[in-house]
């Protein structure tokens, strides 16, 4: 099974921002910021996990991080925001890993860039296979 590392460089209320690297292909990431855990405000556990193809209503076939604990619904996708909505930041996820081009700024937040492009460049150099993530922090 191929592996995907996705290194984690830097946390603040506005997400989580990193690198996704593989084989021949990387990109940038932004998460929630780590709140322990907790669904739909915090990013997951850095550690190990199995990812599959999945059909969303919302997204058609999409990358599902399973098995988290304590979490359901982890995807790879498209967006552009992941603050901390408590602080009064915007967010395009609930836990999710959203890709990107880039990391920059979107009406005046830390955001991740050319978000679309990146997810579908991923998952043709991917060929839509399963993968073993893992997740580390750098900092």
């Amino acid at each position: 099974m191929r592996e995907v590392q996705l290194w984690r460089m830097k946390r603040h209320d506005q997400g989580t921002e990193g690198l996704l690297v593989t084989a021949g292909f990387n990109c940038c990431t932004l998460e929630l910021p780590w709140r322990e855990n907790t669904r739909s405000i915090s990013s997951i556990p850095a550690g190990e996990y199995d990812v599959v193809l999945r059909q969303s209503a919302k997204y058609g076939n999409i990358y599902w991080v399973t098995k988290v604990p304590n979490r359901t619904w982890i995807l790879i996708h498209a967006g552009n925001w992941a603050g901390d909505v408590a602080k009064g930041f915007k967010t395009h996820v609930a836990g999710c890993i959203l890709l990107g081009k880039k990391h920059g700024f979107l009406s005046g937040q830390r955001a991740i860039l050319n978000s679309r492009v990146a997810v579908r460049q991923f998952m043709n150099h991917m060929e839509y296979e399963k993968f073993k993530l893992r997740v580390m922090e750098a900092f």
